[in-house]
Formats: C-alpha cells, sequence, structure tokens
C-alpha cells in the first residue's frame, strides 16, 4: 500500500521554516535586555586596601571593576549581537547564492 513508492513519488518534506523577522528579534531582544541587566546591576561598593608597612597609599590605576549582575548582563549583550551577526551573514550569504538581480 505505499511500500513500494518511489523517492521521486514522495513529495517534499514539510519542514517547518523560522519566520526571517524571529532571528533579529531575538537578538535585538537580546541586546536590550542585557543592556538592562547591565544598566541595572552597575552598583559598585569600592574597595580598598591597606598595607600598613609600605607607607604609600594603594591606588589601582585602570582597574574596573564590575559586579556579577554586569557581567552576565554583558554575556547577554555580545550573545545577541553574535545572533546578529550570524543572521546577517547568513541573509547575504542567500542572497549571493541565488545570484546576481
Amino acid at each position: 500500500m505505499g511500500e513500494n513508492n518511489e523517492a521521486s513519488e514522495l513529495g517534499p518534506s514539510k519542514r517547518t521554516k523560522v519566520p526571517a523577522a524571529v532571528v533579529p528579534l531575538l537578538g535585538v531582544a537580546a541586546v536590550l535586555s542585557g543592556c538592562l541587566i547591565a544598566y541595572l546591576n552597575r552598583d559598585f561598593t569600592g574597595w580598598f586596601a591597606h598595607a600598613p608597612l609600605s607607607n604609600k597609599p594603594f591606588s589601582a590605576n585602570g582597574a574596573a571593576f564590575i559586579t556579577q549582575g554586569t557581567q552576565i548582563g554583558l554575556a547577554v549583550m555580545v550573545a545577541g549581537l553574535l545572533l546578529l551577526a550570524f543572521w546577517v551573514g547568513y541573509r547575504l550569504g542567500r542572497q549571493a547564492r541565488s545570484g546576481p538581480q
């Protein structure tokens, strides 16, 4: 009843395609939420060092300390930017493969 069908007789597989606007919207949402997370977790309580025998104050010039929440926000933002870069490269590659218009 259908066991002897050849591959040419079978219809095309019905693969679900992701709509074209979903991937860039996810990328933009990740970038914006990463910025928001990093902004809301920017609290820096500061630090100090005590060096009683050196007779010099300790200063950490050029050191930037960020909280773990800020690091997570920045990581989410970078992931969103990578997703957007992948999407742009994919779209440009598909346009180049389809030929000049």
